[in-house]
Parts: C-alpha cells; structure tokens; sequence
C-alpha cells in the first residue's frame, strides 16, 4: 500500500515537471493563410479607434534638400526702392539791373546837341547820347522828358525822369561877336560877413556875362559841421527856367539850371540859405561849374569861397 503511494506520487511529481517544460517551449504559429480579395463593393472596416486617432508621421529619412547641392556666395540683392516724385525745380528769376545811381541835375547845349548833368554821389558830370558812364551804363537817348540809360551787362534800358528843353535849331551861320564877348565871366558870392549861430541867413552867388548864359550845372561846398542848408532856390536870372537841385548831408549841394540864355550884368544865380550850427568860421566855395552858351563853353574867371564868421 505504501509502495503503491510512492508511484502514484512520482507519477504526480513526474506530470507537473512535463507541464512546466512545455510552457516554456516556443510557440509554434500555424503559417498565414493567403490573403483573401475582397469582394468589389465591400466597403473596408474602420480602423481602431485608438490608432486613428495617433497624428500621421513621415517617414524617417525623407531628404529635406539636395545633398551636396550648389550654394551661392553672392550678397542677397536688396528690392528696389520706389521712385521718389521728381521736385519741381524753382522758378527762374530773370536778372535785373541794380539800382540806378545816377540822377538828372541839369542840361545844357553845347554845338546845337543837347547834354544832360548827371549826378552820382558827390560828383557831376556832362553827358550826351553815347557816351559811356562808370558801373556799366551807356547813354541811350536824350528826350525833353526823359534820359534812357541801358545796363550793358544785361542790355537792360533804365530811363530818368527829367523836364529838360527842346534841342534848339542849328545856326546857319553864327554871327560874329563883338570884341566885349570874349571877356570871361565872373561869378562872386553875396552875403553877410558876421551872422549869429541858430539864425538862418541867406548867400547869393551873382553872374555877369557878355554871352548868353543857357545853362550851368555846378556843385557847392561847406562845412556841415558849422552849416546847415535849408533851402536853394533860383535866382532871378534862372527864374523862368529850369532848376533842379539836391542837398547831401555830408555838406554838398548838387545845382542844374537852364534857360532861354542871356546876358548877365550881376543878376542873381541862385541863393541858399543856411542855419549857422555853432560858432567858427564858415566857408562856402563852387567845387565845379561850367557855364554853357549857344555857342559853346563859356570861359570864367575862377570864383572866390564865401566866408562868414558865426558867433554865439
């Protein structure tokens, strides 16, 4: 009975060492059957839920570029930068003649051509149609009631206002002069020898001439510092003619007259009053004048400075 225990345990012992040893051998597979084709119009199962739901993924080893490709080493071209507007360009200025410095003093006759006095700063000057004057100006024309000066730089015509007489017919034949007509002419001042400071007074510059004085421009002179002019007018020998003047503060005075022409025997010129300024001797003098007949120049004798002594 014990013997027959002891098989019956070996047996038992002998059938689970069989059945560990079987599981831990391979599996074997039965091999894949042949795919079976689809019915047409079947449609295809869905796929799991838990794998459609994964993202799609390429494939490991897709080329991203050529390999071992060209590269250029060149600077990346910039885009081009739109076109401003074009500017207007600025309006052109037509050049202009500067400032006219000449004014019209007088005029005077000289051979049946008429000559106009210009004045340009301290200074007088006798011009006639032509001739050419400082800073570029040329003579143009000479009229009764205007000078055309022209800017030859610029070829541009300027004209001056001026109230001058019509030229005078030319003589056919001049008539011969009497001995007394080659005597020169004298002028000379006329006026108080001692005035008092701040009490205007009056000085006359006196013509005599055996010839027919037509015209005369001239400048005065004096101190400004002892001087002060408050007006000029023609005397009685200009007085139906034309007179023009200009006072410069710097103690100048600039003097154009013209008339029908005649003789003088002391006839009054002109006359200028002065306001004495502060006590010292004053003087007035002619700078320069020029006596114009209907034949010409007139020869002078050179005038005397007018003196006064001015007190307080």
């Amino acid at each position: 009975m014990a013997a027959r225990k002891r098989i019956f345990g070996w047996v038992i012992v002998a059938g689970g060492a069989a059945a560990a040893a079987a599981s831990l051998l391979p599996t074997q597979t039965a091999p894949d059957a042949a795919p079976v084709a689809k019915p047409q119009g079947q449609v295809a199962k869905p796929a799991e839920p838990l794998l459609a739901a994964l993202p799609s993924r390429e494939g490991i080893g897709q080329p991203r570029g050529e390999f071992l490709g060209s590269r250029s080493w060149a600077p990346p071209q910039t885009p081009a930068r739109p076109q401003a507007a074009p500017v207007a360009a600025p309006p052109v200025v037509a050049p202009a003649a500067p400032p006219m410095p000449y004014r019209v003093a007088g005029q005077v006759v000289h051979d049946g051509k008429a000559q106009v006095v210009l004045a340009r700063d301290d200074r007088v000057l006798t011009v006639r149609e032509g001739d050419t004057l400082e800073g570029g100006y040329r003579v143009e024309s000479i009229r009764a009631d205007r000078v055309t000066l022209v800017y030859t730089p610029l070829g541009i015509e300027q004209h001056l206002s001026a109230a001058l007489t019509p030229e005078p017919p030319r003589a056919v034949a001049a008539a011969p002069q009497p001995a007394a007509d080659s005597r020169p002419a004298q002028l000379r001042w006329e006026g108080p020898a001692r005035v008092q400071a701040g009490n205007p007074f009056d000085v006359a510059l006196k013509l005599t001439s055996a010839q027919a004085v037509r015209s005369s421009p001239l400048q005065l002179s004096y101190d400004a510092k002892l001087l002060e002019a408050v007006a000029v007018r023609a005397g009685g020998f200009f007085a139906d003619g034309n007179f023009t003047y200009r006072v410069n503060p710097g103690g100048s005075i600039f003097v154009g007259a013209s008339g029908a022409g005649a003789v003088a025997a002391d006839a009054e010129f002109l006359i200028v009053t002065f306001r004495p300024i502060r006590s010292g001797a004053a003087e007035l003098k002619l700078s320069s004048v020029v006596l114009q007949g209907a034949s010409g120049r007139i020869v002078h004798e050179p005038p005397a400075a007018f003196r006064t002594a001015i007190v307080q």
